[in-house]
C-alpha cells in the first residue's frame, strides 16, 4: 500500500477544517450535525473521523489554529523596531482574517458575509458549558495579551506611547477592541475594516487639555 503524504494529510485536514467552518457559521455549531459536515466537504464518515471524532474537536481545531495563526501575526510585529502602529496593524491582521487567510479557504462566505466572525461568536459562547474549550481558548487569549504586551513594550521604547501605564493593560484594551470589532461584524455584517481603522486614528489623535 502507497505511503499518504504529510502533504496530503494536511490538505485533507484542511479540507475538513473549512468545510466545518463553512457548516458552522451557515447552520450553528449545535444545529449542524456530523452529517452536515460530511456532505459540506463530500469525504467519508471513515475519513473524516480519522481527524476528528467530535464536534466538539472540530470546533476547538478551528478556533486553536485561528488564534494561533492571528497571535503569529502579532509576534511578527513585535520583532519590528517600532511595530506598526495600532491602526496599521489591526487593520492589516483582522482584514486577513475576514478575506479567508487565516482559516485556508474559510473566511469569505458563499454570500456576503464573512464566516469567521459567525463561528468565534459560536465559539465564545461554548467556553461557557465546554471547560476544555475554555482552556484552549484562555491560552489562545494569554498567548496573544502577551504578544500584544511586547508590541505595546516597543511602542513605549520608542516613545511613541506613555511609559507610566503598564503594557498589560493597554495590550487587554487592544485585545478587546479586536474581539468588539470581531462581534460586531457578526452581528451586523456591515462593519469594515476601513472604519476601525479610522476610528483609531481619531483616538489616536487625542491630546491631554492644554494648560491655560
Amino acid at each position: 500500500m502507497a505511503r499518504v503524504s504529510q502533504e496530503h494529510l494536511d490538505a485533507r485536514r484542511r479540507q475538513i477544517l473549512d468545510g466545518a467552518t463553512r457548516c458552522f457559521s451557515r447552520n450553528g455549531f449545535h444545529t449542524a450535525s456530523m452529517q452536515d459536515v460530511l456532505r459540506e466537504v463530500g469525504l467519508s464518515a471513515g475519513a473524516v473521523y480519522r481527524y476528528f471524532t467530535s464536534k466538539d474537536e472540530l470546533i476547538a481545531a478551528i478556533a486553536t489554529e485561528a488564534l494561533a495563526a492571528v497571535r503569529a501575526a502579532f509576534e511578527r510585529a513585535a520583532e519590528e523596531h517600532p511595530p506598526p502602529l495600532p491602526d496599521v496593524l489591526l487593520t492589516q491582521t483582522l482584514g486577513n482574517v475576514l478575506a479567508g487567510g487565516v482559516l485556508g479557504s474559510g473566511g469569505p462566505g458563499t454570500g456576503d458575509e464573512p464566516e469567521f466572525p459567525r463561528v468565534a461568536l459560536q465559539v465564545w459562547a461554548e467556553t461557557l458549558r465546554n471547560p476544555e474549550l475554555a482552556k484552549a481558548l484562555r491560552q489562545g487569549f494569554d498567548e496573544m495579551h502577551g504578544a500584544w504586551s511586547k508590541i505595546v513594550a516597543g511602542y513605549q521604547e520608542a516613545g511613541l506611547m506613555r511609559a507610566d501605564v503598564p503594557a498589560d493593560r493597554v495590550a487587554r484594551t487592544l485585545v478587546a477592541l479586536a474581539q468588539g470589532f470581531i462581534a460586531q461584524q457578526a452581528l451586523f455584517g456591515d462593519v469594515e475594516v476601513e472604519q476601525l481603522r479610522d476610528g483609531l486614528r481619531g483616538l489616536m489623535s487625542m491630546t491631554g487639555p492644554r494648560a491655560g
